[in-house]
């Protein structure tokens, strides 16, 4: 099975000056020789677009213009009088103006298609840009693998409780409490005091 073959590069098309200068000079020679050198606009036509269409046009006013000097040429002296006569001035100046209408159409038209192909052909064949020169780095995707599998997400293991340090009572609270046990203590001992004499006494 064979491939598809390269497609033909396009050539650039000139300059648009270039192009209307052209155009100027084979209309102007078809003009200033009265229609016998028309069909040199129509040949520069068929040579560069290659068309078989533009080549029988080419054909058709070669051979209307030779007819019409056929024509102009059997008439006797120098002036125009006979029907042939008059048939051959219609037919040269009619090729005239069609072979200019034409040309100018469908040169204008060969051209802009050459140029807008030679412009896709431009953007076709350009180099990517580089992240470099642009200042922008593209994201990078890793692709995944075939023997890739996901890890599944494991649940937290109980962590067991800490218990409290054990709270410490301030120090001005143990003298407090300190010097109320002390006082409780002489109050006791007074007290078993009054008690042992008043049992002496009583004796």
């Amino acid at each position: 099975m064979q491939g598809q073959g390269h497609a033909q590069p396009v050539r650039r098309p000139p300059h648009d000056a270039v192009l209307v200068l052209v155009r100027v000079v084979l209309v102007a020679l078809g003009v200033f020789s009265a229609g016998f050198l028309a069909w040199a606009m129509l040949l520069r036509l068929a040579v560069v677009t290659r068309r078989p269409v533009d080549v029988g046009v080419l054909v058709t006013a070669v051979a209307a213009d030779v007819l019409s000097i056929v024509l102009l040429g059997s008439e006797p002296g120098d002036d125009v009088h006979t029907p042939g006569g008059y048939l051959g001035i219609t037919l040269l100046f009619g090729t005239l103006l069609g072979a200019v209408v034409y040309y100018l159409a469908a040169d204008v038209r060969h051209f802009q298609r050459q140029r807008e192909a030679y412009t896709a052909q431009q953007y076709a064949y350009a180099p990517p840009a580089s992240p470099y020169t642009t200042g922008t780095m593209p994201p990078h995707t890793p692709a995944p693998s075939a023997h890739s599998v996901t890890p599944m997400p494991r649940p937290p293991l109980p962590q067991p409780p800490i218990p409290a340090p054990p709270q410490r009572p301030a120090p001005a609270r143990i003298e407090q409490v300190r010097a109320e046990l002390d006082e409780l203590s002489d109050y006791l001992r007074k007290h078993d005091g009054h008690r042992e004499g008043g049992h002496e006494g009583g004796r």
